[in-house]
């Protein structure tokens, strides 16, 4: 039989948990009391050690599961889940009367790896992923495994960062042609394997996804460092030394770490937060989401930043209009960095790309007709309808790629991703 860890309380009577202990398919090898008295005596026996944590009876105890015969109202729904992320992060399932969870399977990986998932879509996830690949790429040979909904069937690599012309012909035939690998390939300008991934599990875990096949590529090239990243909040299915979590900063505290938010951060190395100036988030907010990381977990690195926008060919002095997925309300900063830093005389920024209607009516509009090249990010409708447009009407298609600056008084950002690397190279050296 299985070895399970029981979680109980103190609302039920010591004789009802025994007996039910006796009838679960399980042998109970230890329990956690998490607390109520209602119903105890003071001299109860289970007929099982008692742990103080749920951690310490993992260890203790080797169990392969966690049984949950707690209730309301010792436990609520909200504990429940983090229960659930802390047996996950220590790799054994959490089960109850109506539920189950399980943890991400992860393939074995040799080769020093990181992984960069995230908290959600648009949380800047590949941007980051881009700068890590860069800064990485400047000592080691990097490679890149990115999945996403709309990869390949069979894993692509691709060599050669692809340029307009590449991207408009992918298009062309039918394809996705800004999928996330591709955005990678072109903007981190190393050698990139393309994936793809069906559905997301509460805990990360991808339905389908060729991402194993896709690790097995990478590491037929004999790379110094793999970077997996994730997809959405779908996680890459294969064992890291690393990760590194990227939420919004302006998300739902509750959602980065309540839910199974918890167990990515107890996964995760670092976490870097997005998008973090007004009017998107304010010193409030902020504050209240790193409160809600700590409680999940107090030791992690938390790194504030921002986005802005790097066009990869010059821009100054001409006419640019820019096309991004970030809010309307950082508009005029973005706007404001393609003047001061770029030279550029910026005539539209539209916010639009995952929202094709609303893109097609920004294209018509006078500041884009007035611009003599178009910035885009690799994103959503950027190649089939935004380069496409520029080619119709005989414009330059520039692409963009984003910047990530932490926050002044912030950890050095690029310290503690070489950091990550090396503790990941010994890790896989040790390993051997």
């Amino acid at each position: 039989m299985t070895r399970a860890l029981a979680l109980i309380d103190g609302e039920h009577y010591a004789e009802v948990v025994v007996d039910a202990f006796r009838e679960l398919p399980y042998e109970i090898a230890g329990a956690v009391a998490l607390g109520g008295t209602e119903k105890l005596r003071g001299d109860e026996d289970y007929g099982v050690p008692l742990h103080e944590t749920l951690e310490r009876g993992l260890s203790a105890s080797g169990a392969e599961i966690v049984v949950d015969l707690s209730d309301e109202p010792v436990v609520t729904a909200r504990d429940r889940m983090r229960l659930a992320s802390r047996a996950l992060a220590a790799g054994v399932p959490y089960v109850g009367a109506d539920f189950r969870f399980d943890p991400v399977g992860f393939a074995p990986f040799e080769l020093p790896a990181l992984a960069v998932i995230g908290s959600g879509k648009r949380v800047g996830k590949t941007a980051v992923a881009g700068h890590v690949a860069r800064l990485l790429a400047e000592t080691r040979d990097v490679v890149v495994v990115a999945m996403g909904r709309g990869g390949p069937r069979e894993p692509v690599v691709v060599e050669e960062p692809p340029d307009v012309d590449g991207l408009l012909e992918l298009a062309r035939a039918g394809k996705h042609a800004a999928s996330d690998y591709l955005e990678d390939a072109a903007l981190a300008r190393v050698v990139t394997v393309g994936c793809r991934r069906c559905g997301g599990g509460l805990a990360g875990a991808p339905f389908v996804s060729n991402v194993e096949a896709g690790a097995r590529a990478a590491a037929e090239r004999e790379p110094e460092l793999v970077l997996f990243e994730g997809s959405g909040a779908a996680l890459p299915p294969v064992e890291t030394a690393r990760r590194i979590l990227v939420a919004g900063g302006a998300q739902d505290p509750e959602l980065v770490a309540g839910y199974l938010g918890a167990y990515r951060i107890l996964l995760s190395d670092l976490v870097l937060l997005t998008g973090c100036e007004e009017p998107l988030v304010s010193a409030g907010a902020l504050a209240r989401l790193r409160e809600a990381i700590a409680e999940v977990r107090d030791d992690v690195p938390v790194i504030a930043t921002v986005f802005r926008p790097r066009p990869v060919e010059p821009v100054d002095g001409r006419r640019v209009a820019l096309f991004t997925t970030a809010p309307e309300a950082v508009h005029d900063r973005l706007r404001a960095a393609l003047e001061e830093d770029h030279g550029a005389e910026v005539t539209l920024v539209s916010g639009n790309l995952s929202r094709r209607d609303a893109l097609r009516a920004d294209l018509e509009r006078e500041e884009a007709r007035a611009a003599d090249v178009y910035v885009v990010e690799i994103k959503a409708a950027a190649i089939d309808v935004v380069a496409e447009t520029a080619a119709e009407r005989g414009l330059d298609v520039v692409l963009a790629d984003n910047t990530v600056e932490a926050l002044p008084g912030e950890p050095e950002l690029d310290a503690a991703l070489r950091a990550l690397a090396d503790e990941a190279a010994r890790e896989a050296v040790g390993a051997r």
